[in-house]
């Protein structure tokens, strides 16, 4: 015969392995049943996707030709050859670019988009945007004072303002509305 404590250990055990079965169990199921809600029940839609096509058509139109601006922009110099005013030039041409980015957005901004969605989260969009412009002057004057930094954007929640303002331009089809990278390097 087993002394007391021997079956109560295993009674006990018994208990704790249903338990763990129970709450395995449990949490199989729901991951199933996530996966079931996500691939056949939830919106596909994104967020950000607005109704109205032509306000879409229209500021990639405005962002395409704002891009080719910026291209001719383009500085290849080698910094051996850059001289004495290096900071200063790369000052003049992130202006410069800047000014694309501010007046293609000045002149998206002039129109708002006829569904509900796009009047609620455009100007959000538009919004960030001009904090951008803002961040890209400031980055602009610290290179005239001679400081030789990394450009450094806003974050919003924890994610560079480029982000949103990138995801929004790709998920509605605005490819050209991305944040330029011209200060990335």
């Amino acid at each position: 015969m087993n002394p007391p404590n021997t079956v109560e250990r295993s009674a006990g055990q018994r208990i704790a392995r249903l338990t763990a079965r129970i709450a395995i169990g449990t949490s199989i199921i729901g991951l199933v049943a996530m996966w079931i809600y996500a691939f056949g029940f939830a919106s596909k839609e994104s967020v950000n996707k607005i109704g109205d096509q032509a306000w879409t058509q229209r500021a990639e139109t405005i962002c395409k030709q704002a891009m080719e601006q910026r291209i001719k922009l383009a500085d290849f110099r080698q910094i051996s050859e850059a001289g004495a005013n290096a900071l200063s030039d790369r000052a003049d041409l992130v202006d410069k670019a800047t000014d694309t980015l501010e007046n293609a957005i000045s002149e998206i901004s002039r129109v708002s988009p006829s569904d509900a969605k796009g009047k609620a989260i455009v100007p959000l969009w538009i919004a960030d945007y001009k904090q951008l412009i803002k961040d890209r002057r400031e980055y602009a004057a610290l290179l005239r004072a001679g400081v030789n930094e990394t450009f450094s954007e806003s974050m919003f929640e924890g994610l560079p303002i480029s982000e949103k303002i990138s995801t929004f331009a790709a998920d509605n089809r605005m490819t050209s509305c991305k944040i330029p990278m011209d200060l990335s390097i």
